[in-house]
Protein backbone atom coordinates (compact mmCIF):
# COMPACT_ATOMS: atom_id res chain seq x y z
CA UNK A 1 0.00 0.00 0.00
CA UNK A 2 1.69 3.18 -0.66
CA UNK A 3 0.99 6.52 1.03
CA UNK A 4 0.11 9.63 -0.75
CA UNK A 5 2.29 12.11 -0.06
CA UNK A 6 0.90 15.89 1.11
CA UNK A 7 2.71 18.92 -0.32
CA UNK A 8 4.35 21.65 1.56
CA UNK A 9 1.49 24.35 0.48
CA UNK A 10 -1.48 22.15 1.09
CA UNK A 11 0.13 21.76 4.70
CA UNK A 12 0.70 25.15 5.04
CA UNK A 13 -2.55 25.86 4.11
CA UNK A 14 -4.52 23.58 5.94
CA UNK A 15 -2.64 24.85 9.17
CA UNK A 16 -3.45 28.55 8.24
CA UNK A 17 -6.53 27.96 7.75
CA UNK A 18 -6.85 25.93 11.12
CA UNK A 19 -5.12 28.54 12.92
CA UNK A 20 -7.23 31.03 11.54
CA UNK A 21 -10.41 29.14 12.77
CA UNK A 22 -9.05 28.64 16.12
CA UNK A 23 -8.26 32.03 16.85
CA UNK A 24 -10.65 34.18 14.86
CA UNK A 25 -13.86 31.51 16.42
CA UNK A 26 -12.47 29.24 19.30
CA UNK A 27 -10.71 31.73 20.88
CA UNK A 28 -13.79 33.61 21.90
CA UNK A 29 -14.94 30.34 23.75
CA UNK A 30 -11.45 30.20 26.10
CA UNK A 31 -11.99 30.44 30.12
CA UNK A 32 -12.66 33.90 31.53
CA UNK A 33 -10.91 32.78 34.63
CA UNK A 34 -7.32 34.62 34.98
CA UNK A 35 -4.29 32.64 33.88
CA UNK A 36 -2.05 30.72 36.39
CA UNK A 37 0.21 34.18 36.88
CA UNK A 38 -2.55 35.78 37.77
CA UNK A 39 -4.14 33.34 39.98
CA UNK A 40 -1.17 32.31 42.15
CA UNK A 41 -0.86 36.03 42.30
CA UNK A 42 -4.18 36.16 44.00
CA UNK A 43 -4.00 33.22 45.72
CA UNK A 44 -0.55 33.89 47.36
CA UNK A 45 -1.55 37.71 47.95
CA UNK A 46 0.62 39.44 45.78
CA UNK A 47 -1.86 40.55 43.23
CA UNK A 48 -1.41 43.97 44.31
CA UNK A 49 1.97 44.46 44.01
CA UNK A 50 1.20 44.43 39.86
CA UNK A 51 1.92 47.24 37.31
CA UNK A 52 -0.13 47.51 34.36
CA UNK A 53 1.96 46.95 31.39
CA UNK A 54 3.97 48.81 29.01
CA UNK A 55 1.79 48.15 26.44
CA UNK A 56 -1.53 48.00 28.09
CA UNK A 57 -2.93 50.46 25.97
CA UNK A 58 -1.16 48.53 22.72
CA UNK A 59 -4.40 48.14 19.69
CA UNK A 60 -4.02 44.50 20.75
CA UNK A 61 -4.51 44.96 24.54
CA UNK A 62 -5.99 42.32 26.67
CA UNK A 63 -6.55 39.80 23.15
CA UNK A 64 -9.00 42.50 21.79
CA UNK A 65 -8.91 44.85 18.91
CA UNK A 66 -9.26 48.84 20.68
CA UNK A 67 -12.30 50.49 18.93
CA UNK A 68 -14.28 47.32 18.05
CA UNK A 69 -17.31 47.41 20.50
CA UNK A 70 -18.33 43.61 19.86
CA UNK A 71 -16.38 41.74 22.29
CA UNK A 72 -16.54 38.55 20.02
CA UNK A 73 -15.17 40.33 16.82
CA UNK A 74 -12.58 42.07 18.66
CA UNK A 75 -11.15 38.80 20.29
CA UNK A 76 -11.53 37.13 16.74
CA UNK A 77 -9.80 39.86 15.21
CA UNK A 78 -6.87 39.94 18.06
CA UNK A 79 -6.28 36.34 16.97
CA UNK A 80 -6.68 37.16 13.23
CA UNK A 81 -4.10 39.95 13.21
CA UNK A 82 -1.71 37.92 15.33
CA UNK A 83 -1.81 34.89 13.09
CA UNK A 84 -1.18 37.00 10.10
CA UNK A 85 1.75 39.29 11.98
CA UNK A 86 3.54 35.52 12.99
CA UNK A 87 2.69 34.09 9.38
CA UNK A 88 4.58 37.36 7.88
CA UNK A 89 7.29 37.24 10.37
CA UNK A 90 8.46 33.54 9.91
CA UNK A 91 7.66 33.91 5.89
CA UNK A 92 10.54 36.37 5.93
CA UNK A 93 12.38 34.32 8.05
CA UNK A 94 12.37 31.24 6.17
CA UNK A 95 13.38 33.46 3.06
CA UNK A 96 15.55 34.88 4.79
CA UNK A 97 17.46 31.76 6.17
CA UNK A 98 16.90 29.38 2.60
CA UNK A 99 19.25 32.02 0.46
CA UNK A 100 22.71 30.62 -0.03
CA UNK A 101 25.22 32.89 -0.04
CA UNK A 102 26.87 34.31 -3.30
CA UNK A 103 29.60 32.07 -4.60
CA UNK A 104 28.91 29.06 -3.26
CA UNK A 105 28.68 27.38 -6.19
CA UNK A 106 25.76 25.22 -5.34
CA UNK A 107 23.37 27.23 -8.42
CA UNK A 108 20.17 26.28 -5.77
CA UNK A 109 18.15 28.99 -4.27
Amino acid sequence: MSRRRISTRTLLTAGLAISLVLAGVVSYYASAHPDGLEFVARTLGFESTSVESAVGDSPLADYAVRGVSNSRLASGLAGIVGIALVALLMTGLMRLLRRTPAGSGTGER
